[in-house]
């Protein structure tokens, strides 16, 4: 079972045990992160696309950690100008593992635990 996602304006396909980079997070390491924008629900051969979003659908998942992307070189020149630019981006990311992928909501849960 897999699901996809939407975060920081990207879409990411995250499957249960598995960890995914997302654009930087505002929480701390190790705690607890929650996706009410779920886009696609995918059960082998089964599968719901919202429109735009699946209902009472929600991805969980903690955080592992805050960290950077390798460097990227971005280098500008102007032939026979003598311009010449280098500059260097790291991009943030935080790392996600996912624990849950939940196809009913928390207000279905709390009702039959009463």
């Amino acid at each position: 079972m897999f699901a996809i996602i939407e975060t920081g304006g990207k879409q990411y396909q995250v499957t249960e045990g598995r960890y995914v980079d997302v654009e930087l997070l505002d929480d701390a390491a190790d705690s607890k992160v929650v996706f009410e924008n779920v886009v696609m629900l995918v059960n082998g051969k089964k599968s719901k696309v919202g429109q735009p979003y699946v209902k009472n659908a929600s991805v969980e998942g903690i955080i592992i950690k805050n960290d950077k992307t390798k460097k990227v070189l971005v280098y500008k020149q102007r032939a026979k100008k003598g311009y010449r630019r280098k500059n260097g981006h790291r991009q943030n990311f935080t790392r996600v593992m996912i624990n849950k992928i939940r196809t009913t909501a928390k207000k279905a849960e709390t009702a039959s635990e009463e």
